[in-house]
């Protein structure tokens, strides 16, 4: 046996090996929901044929050729029985893109399809693509809303970092083939879009996040709402805030909507993510919040603080202290997990019910935005404990 086939050996074991390995739920957990021990996809569950030449002749070495810096930020879909993620997947060149990972059991043995998502481009080509929502829509089509990063083109000379954002559309009816839309048409820079997965008075609704800049939130006040008429030429001319940004709160500087939201017999149920500035930068946290059933703008509840931040080994990564989210399902029997990416590399899940979540957001105290309003709250709950305590 050659040196070639004695790495090419140990390198298809390791990774099989890493494929097949069984996820099991943390000891402690805060009765809310259940993290993994281990992340479920990472940078190493990309498939080896994406990396390395097998050719001996053309790579003796068996050297990686092409690499890939992390997994993260994957939408999610129950799709032919299976769990089925959309990751965004980010080399070392820095461009992303989208590569489907599907599961049995939704908490481990992803494995990738063959081949990455071939997304078609517009007239006016994307520099980048990633974080995208997945909608299985009222009409029939499986809408894909992700980020669409150019150059702006108003840069100073030498300015190679300033950007511009837009959210792009493409739909599906395989999750194979999919035809780009035109972007969304909007007054603000949009890159946190999410289409809401019925119809509402006829048109499609949107949640989106306006900015006066790529990385500034500006006069934008938090997750918008708006309502399009048509999908496939979509454009707001009008949107308003249904949950707002707060001075010292966990989603003090920006504020965006995750996937789009379930339908509970409650209320429709709302995974978000909260960005403040702290002296390590900015720290993403993820919240979740309740609308009504019939009008999805009118908030019914919110509790306090962070529903999950990131902890132990998930603070540390590419972008250190981030946990973030655009991707859940919901099973039939109520279980719904939570996918989630920690510090921009690695994709986790954790797992929870319908039931579970609908008590946390509707019994949690809400923010009563000042420290003394903090503290009543916690003599209130010591109050209401010391009978049963004693």
């Amino acid at each position: 046996m050659t040196n070639f086939e004695e790495r090419l050996n140990v390198i298809k074991a390791k990774h099989e090996q890493l494929l097949k390995t069984k996820n099991v739920k943390d000891t402690v957990g805060n009765g809310i929901y259940d993290r993994y021990q281990y992340p479920i996809i990472t940078a190493d569950h990309i498939p080896l044929a994406w990396r390395y030449d097998f050719n001996i002749v053309t790579n003796p070495h068996l050297m990686e050729r092409i690499g890939y810096n992390a997994t993260l930020n994957a939408g999610a879909i129950k799709w032919n029985g299976k769990y089925v993620l959309v990751v965004r997947v980010e080399g070392n060149d820095r461009k992303s893109f989208f590569a489907i990972a599907e599961s049995e059991n939704g908490v481990d043995n992803f494995r990738f399809w063959d081949e990455p998502v071939t997304l078609p481009e517009t007239e006016d080509p994307d520099t980048n693509v990633y974080d995208m929502r997945l909608t299985a829509h009222q009409d029939g089509w499986i809408y894909g809303v992700f980020c669409s990063e150019r150059k702006d083109p108003a840069a100073p000379a030498g300015d190679l970092s300033s950007a511009v954002a837009a959210a792009g559309i493409a739909r599906t009816k395989d999750l194979i083939n999919w035809e780009r839309l035109p972007d969304l048409k909007t007054k603000s820079q949009q890159r946190n879009v999410v289409l809401h997965p019925e119809f509402i008075d006829g048109k499609y609704a949107l949640y989106t996040r306006p900015q006066d800049g790529f990385i500034d939130t500006g006069s934008g006040g938090g997750i918008g709402w708006a309502l399009v008429d048509d999908m496939t030429n979509a454009e707001i001319t009008e949107e308003k805030i249904i949950n707002h940004r707060y001075y010292h709160t966990i989603k003090e500087l920006k504020n965006g909507e995750g996937p789009h939201p379930i339908k509970t017999n409650k209320g429709w149920l709302h995974l978000a993510h909260g960005v403040r500035n702290c002296a390590a930068g900015l720290r993403y946290v993820l919240y979740l919040y309740l609308t009504d059933l019939e009008d999805p703008t009118k908030l019914i509840a919110e509790p306090a603080g962070f529903f999950m931040a990131p902890q132990n080994e998930e603070r540390v990564g590419d972008v250190s202290n981030v946990l973030f989210s655009n991707g859940w399902i919901a099973d039939e029997d109520g279980t719904v997990f939570i996918y989630y990416a920690s510090s921009d590399t690695r994709m986790h899940v954790a797992t929870s019910t319908i039931e579970k979540l609908l008590d946390y957001v509707q019994n949690t105290p809400a923010d009563g935005y000042r420290t003394f309003a903090s503290v009543q709250t916690i003599k209130n709950l010591i109050s209401a404990n010391k009978e049963l305590l004693k």
